[in-house]
């Protein structure tokens, strides 16, 4: 079963395409979800250079086309249609080669009545750019679609090496109208409060971490120290690992994939102990017993995760005060361990030392 996977976990969704079906996916497995586009597509259907493109492109009689996104090659297509150019672009194309980056592309092309050449199985542009030099493009008309903005490299080295290169700007990134959802998720993965970030374009990952250095805070530590970073391939990854942030992905590079990925990272991570006859299961904001959800306030789990962070042993008031989110004195902890004795069902789990703090009451082994 898969409902319920994600109970006690939130996560966090950074796309802005599909962020819909993306938390619908979540929800469905038990998540929390906190959704917050981290950039904005702005389409270029109107736009005069879009327009100088498509018409260059079909005068140039390109020998090989590169489309590197679904997204930006549909809406190639029916901008196309728009200006009454549909007809002439597409015979264009099919008397080309047709280089996809990827299995999302493929898609579109196929959906166009086109049919693609070869495709990149690690979508990325450098396996794309190493085909295309090592077949030789000297003399060669090619023309780019861009996927949010300008392949430089890419093209300066399709240049270089000899060919004619037209690119073609359907669409491009840039930061929310209103910045302050994602500063507001940085502040809260920082603070350890987020259980894993989901992402889906490398725009979406460098514009996540310009605003949490913007915001001062330290996403770094916090995705070194437990908060998963789940991207949905080494493109999309790339970003983070060059700052040494770790991350999961999936083998298919697909949303489908990276949401079970996520349903099959974060269980695994989770503190299970047995105390008091039963197994006990520390999730972000809630605690599973023999299987039973129990849903947690702040200060309870701060409580129970500092107990559970040293199983058996006893945790002074001090130590208990300085974790929960505000801090405070000896009567907060008293008070905080009273409410998750109650949300927890009962009060053998949490054992009172006198004069000396509180323990988990971990069974022996046998």
């Amino acid at each position: 079963m898969i409902e319920g996977v994600l109970t006690g976990f939130t996560v966090a969704v950074t796309a802005e395409r599909r962020r819909n079906e993306m938390a619908a996916l979540l929800e469905r497995r038990g998540a929390r979800v906190i959704s917050a586009p981290a950039i904005t597509i702005i389409p270029l259907i109107d736009d005069e250079a879009l327009h100088a493109a498509t018409a260059a492109c079909i005068g140039l009689e390109p020998h090989i086309v590169v489309a590197t996104t679904g997204f930006g090659f549909r809406g190639w297509l029916e901008a196309a249609e728009g200006w009454g150019l549909a007809e002439a672009l597409r015979v264009s194309l099919s008397n080309a080669r047709i280089i996809a980056r990827g299995p999302k592309p493929c898609g579109a092309i196929r959906a166009a009545g086109l049919t693609e050449d070869w495709a990149a199985k690690t979508e990325a542009s450098e396996e794309v750019l190493e085909r295309l030099l090592a077949e030789g493009v000297a003399g060669r008309r090619i023309v780019v679609q861009e996927h949010g903005e300008p392949q430089t490299e890419f093209v300066r080295a399709l240049r270089t090496a000899g060919a004619a290169v037209v690119e073609v700007p359907v669409y491009r990134w840039a930061m929310p109208p209103d910045v302050a959802p994602v500063k507001r998720l940085t502040e809260q993965v920082a603070a350890g409060q987020i259980d894993a970030v989901t992402f889906t374009s490398a725009p979406a990952v460098k514009a996540f971490l310009q605003i949490a250095e913007e915001s001062r805070a330290d996403v770094a530590t916090a995705f070194g120290c437990g908060t998963l970073a789940a991207c949905v391939g080494p493109v999309t990854a790339a970003p983070l690992i060059e700052r040494g942030i770790p991350v999961v992905m999936p083998e298919r590079y697909r949303l489908g994939a990276l949401i079970k990925t996520v349903a099959d990272e974060l269980p695994s991570r989770a503190l299970r102990l047995h105390v008091a006859g039963t197994i006990l299961e520390v999730r972000g904001h809630a605690a599973l017993i023999d299987g039973a959800t129990h849903a947690l306030a702040p200060a309870a789990m701060a409580i129970l995760s500092a107990l559970a962070s040293r199983p058996g042993a006893v945790v002074s008031k001090d130590q208990l005060a300085m974790a929960l989110p505000r801090g405070n004195d000896g009567h907060a902890v008293d008070v905080a361990v009273a409410r998750l004795r109650a949300a927890l069902g009962s009060g053998k789990h949490i054992e009172t030392v006198i004069k000396r703090g509180y323990r988990l009451r971990i069974d022996e082994a046998a």
